[in-house]
């Protein structure tokens, strides 16, 4: 009598490696298994919900002066461009539609305050970016005292706005500035009048600019810099590359969207600036520094035209949202090519 091996659970007609039986995925035997199916989803955890609605009332405080302060009146604005608001009680406030911003596209002076607005945003900057970036670069150095250059490179930041235009005003002045009294000692000649000068005004009121933002770029800079690890650069000074082709292959590539985003954010405070060039020039001479906001205020407060500077509010933040666009799909964009 021959004895019939069985096979076992692992030959080809077991349960566990063949496709029958019971441990199999289909055949005669087998049990058909039943397709899972996801089931509707349940209420969210009782711990989650509260702490959403936690955080809500912990963003409410931030929240809430955003919307009174900002939101609100920026929708209120938006209102009144499309109203003949002039300023008076007795006056009544009617809609006309669109007629401001018809009224708006042939107003040459507008366009002009515009043009200087472009020029005075780029102008500043620029220049405030290289000078910053140059700096960040010294400061970024193992130099002796400089944490008290650090300390002084951000004074003029610390500064209001109007403080200093009354200082640059000084500076300025005509008669007893410490830049015209430098030029006669020099005997460069009798100086100037450079904030009433048509050929003047507008690079004097640029350079203060400059000088006044600056800080701010530097420090942004400055602290991207300081996250660049100091390997890559030992690593490019070992391969032979030099000091330009070390910023160009290690240290521009790190601080690049650090310079991306302060020189977008710079532009949009530039192009929105007031009290600086109020304060040094009043727009003047002949309109030569008049930016938008300059002469939207005029409109508003010396003319009581309310509504047609509301238009030209409109006009200014649709145009700091397209900057704001297209700086935000230039990151997006950036972000995925890496």
């Amino acid at each position: 009598m021959t004895a019939t091996k069985r096979p076992g659970p692992d030959g080809p007609q077991g349960g566990r490696s063949g496709r029958d039986g019971r441990g199999g995925r289909g055949g005669q035997g087998g049990r058909p298994r039943k397709a899972w199916r996801p089931g509707p989803p349940g209420p969210p955890p009782r711990g989650k919900a509260f702490g959403d609605r936690a955080a809500w009332f912990l963003v409410l405080p931030a929240l809430i002066p955003i919307l009174i302060l900002s939101v609100g009146p920026l929708l209120y604005g938006i209102a009144l461009a499309f109203t003949d608001a002039q300023s008076g009680r007795t006056r009544s406030t009617q809609w006309i539609g669109t007629l401001n911003f018809q009224d708006l596209l042939h107003d040459t002076l507008f366009w002009d305050s515009f043009r200087i607005g472009l020029v005075w945003a780029v102008g500043v900057t620029v220049p405030q970016f290289l000078l910053a970036l140059g700096l960040a670069l010294l400061l970024n150095q193992n130099l002796r005292l400089r944490w008290a250059a650090r300390a002084l490179a951000i004074v003029p930041w610390a500064m209001p706005e109007v403080v200093v235009g009354i200082m640059w005003r000084l500076v300025y002045n005509p008669d007893a500035g410490i830049l015209n009294e430098t030029i006669r000692d020099l005997g460069l000649g009798d100086g100037r009048d450079w904030l009433t000068g048509l050929a003047t005004a507008l690079p004097a009121v640029i350079l203060v600019g400059v000088w006044a933002g600056m800080p701010q770029t530097t420090v942004a800079l400055l602290a991207g810099l300081q996250n660049t690890p100091r390997e890559l650069h030992e690593a490019a000074a070992l391969d032979g590359a030099g000091a330009w082709r070390r910023f160009r292959t290690v240290t521009w590539p790190a601080i690049r969207p650090i310079a991306l985003a302060i020189s977008a954010l710079n532009l949009i405070w530039n192009f929105n600036s007031f009290a600086l060039v109020y304060v040094l020039t009043s727009g003047g001479p002949g309109g030569r520094t008049r930016l938008p906001m300059l002469f939207a205020y005029e409109e508003a407060f010396r003319y009581g035209q309310f509504g047609y500077a509301a238009a030209m509010g409109c006009v200014m933040v649709a145009v700091i949202s397209v900057l704001l666009a297209l700086y935000l799909v230039g990151r997006l964009k950036g972000g995925e090519d890496r």
